[in-house]
């Protein structure tokens, strides 16, 4: 989804586009959620038109209901759906045993820390779900890093836009080059990092599956 037409949604619907684009991306829909707050907090900073807090709001709520939709989709139909609809999105057996041995050992970090990388954001709902994490656990850490992701999301847009008034263009497009930077280089870590857990997970579940040891 180009930003031109993200832009497009969040001038014609406003926190509707917010909510629904965010809640869309983590029941486990390849949308930019993220994007879409981030887009709208830059547009309140510049504009007005819209209120910072509400876009917050709006984004912590989108994020808890749709992560409750990913983890109810992974626990009552992840296998079947999986099987199905999984080459769709490169869900492969193997990227299987890396979510089932990082919620044996890790659930509640990959929960939170999920909602802070791209990777994992979309995702990460629905293999809590499709794992068995426990829900009382997954609803806790949940709502937690919703809410923080939401008011870190936005608010630091938000100061961005206000930014880019006073200071101008050029120094906030070398901001946001930095940015861009530093989102790469995250992605690289990420990739050698799952490359490394993919290892453990193949000998810590092999074929038939074996016992876990983490």
């Amino acid at each position: 989804m180009s930003m031109h037409l993200i832009d497009h949604f969040l001038q014609s619907y406003g926190y509707l586009a917010v909510f629904l684009l965010v809640a869309l991306e983590s029941v486990g829909s390849p949308l930019p959620g993220e994007t879409a707050v981030i887009a709208a907090a830059l547009y309140a900073g510049s504009t007005h038109r819209l209120s910072i807090g509400l876009i917050a709001l709006v984004a912590a709520i989108a994020a808890i209901a749709g992560d409750n939709g990913g983890y109810w989709l992974g626990q009552h139909g992840g296998s079947r759906l999986v099987r199905r609809y999984g080459h769709w999105v490169r869900l492969d057996a193997r990227k299987l045993k890396v979510g089932r041995y990082l919620f044996a050992c890790h659930g509640g970090k990959i929960v939170f820390l999920g909602r802070f990388i791209t990777a994992l954001r979309t995702y990460s709902a629905f293999f809590a779900g499709l794992n068995a994490m426990r829900r009382s656990r997954f609803l806790a850490v949940n709502a937690v890093a919703g809410i923080m992701w939401a008011a870190a999301s936005s608010f630091g847009a938000y100061a961005l836009g206000r930014t880019a008034i006073r200071v101008g263009t050029d120094l906030t497009m070398g901001g946001l080059a930095v940015a861009a930077l530093l989102t790469v280089v995250v992605a690289l870590v990420m990739s050698r990092t799952i490359r490394r857990f993919e290892a453990r997970a193949v000998a810590a579940f092999p074929d038939p599956p074996g016992i876990r040891s983490c």
